[in-house]
């Protein structure tokens, strides 16, 4: 049977069926919620939240109540008149997605892996960013090779890039070489790729994100709106009941004990500290950091965010 729409996604992999279908839920998410909401996530810093860009236009006699940090000094001194310059808000405002596919990411003890999970994310974000009338592109990366597309504003660029999403995810398995520096990598070529005043979201379990990565971050900030979404298993959260387990990479076979009360201390407090790390590198570059489960449904979750139906 397959998983209703409001529920959790489900599997190891995703469909790619099922991606496209969650452009109907999606309209009921209103992006331009995203600057109330989401300034509220990151404590005593800034969300740099700069809304749609602008584009010159022309350049006129200067009027009354005209911001005088727009005069043309060049033109003024050439005419000996006052000039300044007009401006108008872009129609469109560039969503790109990073959507993390790599070998960290295959793993899940409840409903689905969390590579499924970032790529259910990425498509209600993307639908709902084609509806805001906004231009919607981005990377899949899995560590060893990423997919670019391009911004556009049509439903073929969204269905172009929920492809790749469902692509790479269908690479994955326990063979799959592990690339401790994947997402730098990823946030490297974004900066590469990226033009001021797009809205950014980065769905990723961060793993290795290192001091390198922290810089691209801060960078891409400058003049970007960046949105870290983590997505994360139960499993990585606490250990599962006591009890005596058998655990295994598919090679090797392992008994863990999951009763021992420092264990299981230790355990939280590993999850816990990742966590304030993250929180502590993020915030004070004004970027929300965003949590979710692979025990929860994406489309509750954007629900209870960006509005719609509870």
């Amino acid at each position: 049977m397959k998983p209703l729409v409001n529920g959790p996604p489900q599997g190891a992999y995703c469909e790619l069926n099922e991606l496209i279908r969650l452009r109907f839920p999606a309209r009921e998410l209103k992006l331009g919620k995203q600057r109330k909401v989401f300034s509220q996530m990151v404590g005593p810093h800034q969300a740099r939240f700069r809304g749609r860009g602008i584009e010159f236009e022309e350049v006129r006699i200067y009027q009354p109540g005209d911001d005088i940090r727009n005069i043309d000094w060049r033109v003024t001194a050439r005419s000996g008149k006052p000039h300044t310059k007009m401006f108008r808000e872009e129609r469109e405002r560039p969503v790109l997605l990073l959507i993390d596919q790599s070998l960290s990411m295959f793993f899940g003890s409840r409903n689905c892996f969390k590579s499924v999970l970032a790529a259910h994310a990425a498509a209600l974000l993307a639908w709902a960013a084609l509806q805001n009338t906004d231009r919607i592109g981005g990377l899949v990366f899995n560590g060893l090779e990423h997919s670019e597309v391009r911004s556009k504003r049509n439903s073929g660029t969204v269905l172009h890039l929920l492809k790749q999403i469902n692509d790479f995810n269908h690479r994955l398995n326990r063979e799959f070489a592990p690339v401790d520096s994947a997402v730098n990598q990823a946030l490297e070529e974004l900066r590469r790729i990226t033009r001021p005043g797009a809205n950014i979201f980065i769905l990723s379990d961060f793993r290795g994100l290192s001091d390198k990565g922290i810089k691209h971050l801060y960078l891409l900030g400058k003049h970007n709106d960046i949105t870290a979404m983590r997505v994360f298993d139960p499993l990585e959260q606490h250990l599962p009941p006591e009890g005596n387990y058998t655990i295994t990479d598919g090679e090797n076979r392992l008994s863990l004990y999951s009763g021992d009360p420092e264990l299981r201390h230790r355990y939280r407090e590993r999850f816990r500290q990742e966590s304030d790390s993250l929180l502590k590198m993020l915030g004070p570059m004004g970027i929300p950091l965003l949590t979710i489960s692979t025990a929860d449904s994406p489309l509750r979750y954007f629900r209870e965010l960006l509005g719609g139906r509870k």
